[in-house]
Formats: structure tokens, sequence, C-alpha cells
């Protein structure tokens, strides 16, 4: 089915604004009198929690009882490490509280802290990844609610399997394997992007593998000093022994794959380039490639460039040679008119207009996206942390985020903004908001 309603988390911390984040509601119905409007806001009760990715749960009866899919969202938070659970099985258009964790109970029962990917697992409970410690220091791993109580359960991994820092997951059950990728110190990036921090082990670097029913690291892979490896995605077809992952710093999607002799290997199947600048705080920007998303027919893989601003799209056909074959630019750093100068771009002849939909000027870079089930809508939103925005994007901070849409060519690839989709969370009543993860009722390509 087309999507008709959308849930999107926001933030007002680093806004200056002294209120609570909240859930929104977005009415995606083209017949819809309210269409791409924010029809519902629920505001969590406490202040500064940073709402950023949340997930589903699906229960521990899903697979006998489909109708109890998608009735109830997680929201864990990256910076007070507090978990709200939203129920939207009762009135999708008015979601509603039902329970919260207070972050002392993951401290004290896990020593974890800074939440960040959701996702429902086999059995039915609930797996939530992490960055740090209950100080901000580097310790990644996961945690475990009961999918049906959501009662925190404790720590997933083994004692003493926790890496240096976490941040994505996803796993493929028939392989019984879980591919993670690796975050920040928290304590250290609170403070904004530091160039030295790369040279300091505060940007991890390693694709983990674990096995999933014994619940231990069995690989673990260097992606080198640069890297910062992000989004993880496996292909969707269930026998896919293979997905991708996408490194911040160096602009590369590595093809992480189980090879002829049954152990997990990775190779670098995409680079995007550096572009050489004036202005900015590096003399080279790094193509930062946060986040990924793949089309439910594993047929194209989509990537948000936060710093460049622009969208790809690569046909994945032959998964160890993606053919780039759709880009667009929906912000970024290197505009036309703009305080960067691009000096050499192996890519591009110039830089890019800047985007304006119904009169408003689009500030950021793409960051968050989902995509429709059938393949054709790509929304996407423009925060990728409330402090790193502030400094890269601080006309961000003072307008507020956008939503938009991408219209997709899924029979020959291509990419074009749709100008008459325009969520502007910068006109909130309270003042304007940052938006981060997005997800369908009727389910998407994240889930």
């Amino acid at each position: 089915p087309r999507e008709e309603v959308a849930y999107v988390t926001c933030t007002y911390r680093e806004t200056g604004h002294d209120q609570p984040d909240f859930l929104a509601t977005i009415d995606l119905n083209p017949k819809s009198c309210t269409y791409g409007q924010v029809i519902h806001r629920l505001p969590m009760p406490n202040l500064k929690d940073e709402l950023h990715c949340f997930g589903w749960s699906s229960g521990k009866h899903c697979f006998e009882e489909c109708s109890r899919r998608r009735r109830k969202l997680i929201l864990p938070c990256l910076i007070s490490t507090r978990i709200y659970v939203v129920d939207v099985g009762t009135q999708c258009h008015t979601p509603r509280l039902c329970k919260m964790i207070e972050p002392v109970d993951v401290f004290w029962q896990c020593n974890k802290g800074h939440l960040t990917i959701t996702h429902a697992l086999p059995n039915g409970d609930i797996l939530i990844a992490n960055m740090g410690d209950a100080a901000g220091r580097g310790k990644g791993g996961f945690i475990v609610l009961d999918g049906e109580s959501f009662d925190l359960k404790g720590n997933w991994e083994h004692e003493r399997g926790a890496p240096h820092t976490g941040f994505d997951f996803w796993y493929q059950a028939r392989h019984n394997v879980l591919v993670s990728s690796s975050g920040f110190v928290p304590r250290r990036v609170g403070y904004g992007f530091n160039p030295d921090d790369l040279h300091k082990g505060v940007f991890g670097r390693h694709l983990n593998v674990w096995n999933l029913s014994c619940r231990t690291l069995i690989q673990s892979f260097d992606l080198g000093e640069d890297s910062v490896p992000h989004s993880v995605r496996f292909l969707h077809n269930p026998d896919a022994a293979e997905g991708f992952v996408s490194c911040l710093m160096n602009g590369i999607i590595y093809r992480f794959f189980k090879n002829e002799a049954r152990c997990w290997a990775v190779e670098e199947v995409i680079r995007i380039p550096a572009k050489k600048v004036r202005g900015w705080i590096l003399p080279e920007m790094p193509a930062f490639a946060a986040y990924i998303v793949i089309s439910r027919d594993d047929r194209f893989l989509y990537v948000s460039n936060w710093l460049h601003g622009d969208i790809r799209q690569y046909d994945i056909s032959c998964t160890s040679r993606p053919r780039l074959v759709g880009q667009v630019f929906v912000g970024g750093s290197i505009l036309r008119g703009g305080p960067v100068t691009v000096c050499r771009d192996e890519e591009l002849k110039c830089q890019p207009e800047p985007l304006v939909i119904k009169g408003r000027r689009v500030h950021g870079g793409p960051y968050k996206m989902q995509l429709s089930l059938d393949g054709k809508r790509l929304y996407v939103t423009n925060s990728f942390y409330s402090t790193w925005d502030k400094q890269f994007y601080p006309e961000l901070i003072r307008e507020g985020s956008v939503m938009l849409q991408i219209d997709v060519d899924t029979e020959n690839g291509g990419l074009c903004v749709n100008k008459n989709f325009l969520v502007d969370f910068g006109r909130e009543a309270c003042g304007p908001a940052l938006a981060h993860d997005i997800h369908f009722l009727c389910g998407d390509s994240t889930t």
C-alpha cells in the first residue's frame, strides 16, 4: 500500500528553545486536505533528550498474527539515554506515550548510554544499540527490551564482548549473523567536530560481525583511521549473505559478504571523492556518506551526503559494481554563493544552486531517508546531530528542518525533487525544530 502516515522524531536541543522533543505525525495522503502537514505532535515529558533514531516493536507473536505488527514505536534518546514507548496502534493519527524507561535504570543495569538504532529481534524482543557508557566514554554493544512488557532485560552481548563504540546494526537471521558499525565517543563529539580527534581514537573504525544466536563477536574489520563506518544495511532478500556500510569521513561504501570459505569479507565498491575547498574547517571537504537505504527489490542503493548536500542513487543489480544512475542536490555546504568555495572537484563543473521550495530556502544537508514500498518516493530530512548542525549549518538551527520528497525513476534510475511537497519544521509554534528519523505506518525500507 501507498504510505499515508509518517512519524518523524524532532528535537529542540541546541536550538535555544527550551521545549521538549516531540514525535510528529505527517499526513502523506495526497487526497487529504492536510496532505504534507504535521497533523499531530506528541511532546515528550522531559527536556534535551535528543530524539534521533527509532524503530518498531513487532511483539513475540508477530509471525502468527500480522496485525500485531507496528503497534508500538520505540524511541531511544541519543543524549539522555531515556527510552519512550509510544502506542500508534490504538489511534495511528494521535499516538500516545504508554511507557518510559529512565536513564538511571539503563545506567545501573547495563552501564550503557547514548542510545541509537532500534530493531526487533526474531524472537520479538527489542535490540537497541548504543555509543557509550553512562559517563560518555566509548562503549559499544546493545541493550534488550522485552517485546511484550518493554521491561529492560539487560545487555545483549556477553561480558567483555562490547567493541570500543557503536552506532548502527542489521541482522540476517537465516545466516545467524548481525553486523554493526562504529560511532563516536559521545562526550568528545558532544562539543562538536574537531579534526584532531580523528587521530585520538574518538571515532570508531571497525565493522563488527556477530554470531546472532550466541551473541558473540566473531570478526572485526579495521576500515582505517579516517573511515568511521556508520550506516549498515543487509539486502532485503532473507537468503542474501551480503550488504553495505557507509563511512562518514572518507566517503567510501563497503560491501560485506560471505566468501567462498564461508567467512565474512569486505571490499570497497563506491568512493565519493572529497572536494578541495576554501572557507571551511579543512582544506578538503570529505564526502560525508551519512545514511544508506536499499530499495525493497534490492535493485537500488541510496546514499545521503550530508556535507556536500547530494543524494545519490546507485544501481546494485551487480552488488560488487554499483553504478551511479541518479543524483540530486538538496542543500549542503558547497552551494553557489555560500561561504565555501570549491577549488577542485573531480565530479562537478560548477557549484550547485541553492534549493528553494514554495519560497523556502532549504538549509543543511540530507541525512535520514525513507523509501516508499514501491520505491517511487524517497523522503528525506536534514538534521544530523544537533551539536554538529549548529557547527556546520547555523542557518538550520535558526530556521529549522524540512522534510522533502524525491521522486524516483524506478525503471532507468534518476532522482528529482518534488517541488509540491514540503514539511516545514521551522514554522512550529514553539520555535524551529530539527527533524531526524522517518517511519511509515504501512511499512518501509528500513524496518
